[in-house]
């Protein structure tokens, strides 16, 4: 019969899968992004994501298990997702705020998983792998806030043609600045803290 550490290392096995294939399909969304703060915010992520492998690597050590990823059809069906996405809208005004979409859906599927694996750790009683776990469930938050920022200041005003497309490293379109990393929002993003910007 399988254990509650069995689903534990089965579901941990699924980001495990999941941050590999995201490694994969960064760089492809770097190149698609037509903002460089939007290029800029995939590229930090990127180093994260590698950095989150790395920690998943010690959470599985802290079972005394070797690490292994099992297929993650949600994260390999989003990517596809976003190749399409990047593909249909290649070359519009829309593209950065198609990218954006399509990276908060893995976002959004990310911090549900880790919210689980985070918990289940504790329950089991393993505190290492749970403040590894905390700490990845945290930049994960960090990230979706960081684009929902970008979205709403640049992103979606530009596919509604409200302001110029900008590959520039200027501040944000409304003169206000946004920090990339920590997902600070402008004044009108404050409503709310982890919405999707899509909606």
């Amino acid at each position: 019969m399988n254990t509650f550490k069995d689903l534990f290392l089965n579901e941990l096995a699924d980001m495990y899968d999941a941050e590999q294939r995201i490694i994969k399909a960064l760089p492809k969304m770097i190149k698609a992004a037509t903002c460089n703060h939007l290029k800029k915010a995939f590229q930090a992520h990127l180093k994260e994501t590698e950095g989150q492998v790395r920690k998943l690597d010690l959470v599985f050590k802290s079972f005394g298990v070797k690490a292994k990823g099992k297929t993650c059809e949600a994260t390999k069906g989003l990517l596809e997702e976003a190749d399409e996405i990047a593909t249909d809208f290649k070359a519009s005004p829309a593209i950065n705020a198609a990218l954006i979409c399509a990276a908060q859906k893995v976002e959004h599927y990310e911090i549900a998983s880790y919210g689980c694996l985070h918990e289940w750790a504790g329950v089991l009683g393993n505190k290492d792998a749970a403040g590894f776990l905390l700490g990845i469930l945290d930049e994960e938050k960090a990230a979706n806030e960081s684009l929902t920022a970008l979205a709403r200041s640049r992103s979606n005003p530009e596919a509604l043609g409200e302001t110029e497309q900008i590959g520039s490293d200027s501040g944000a379109a409304d003169g206000r600045s946004v920090n990339l990393r920590r997902g600070i929002r402008p004044v009108a993003a404050t409503r709310s803290r982890t919405g999707s910007s899509s909606r």
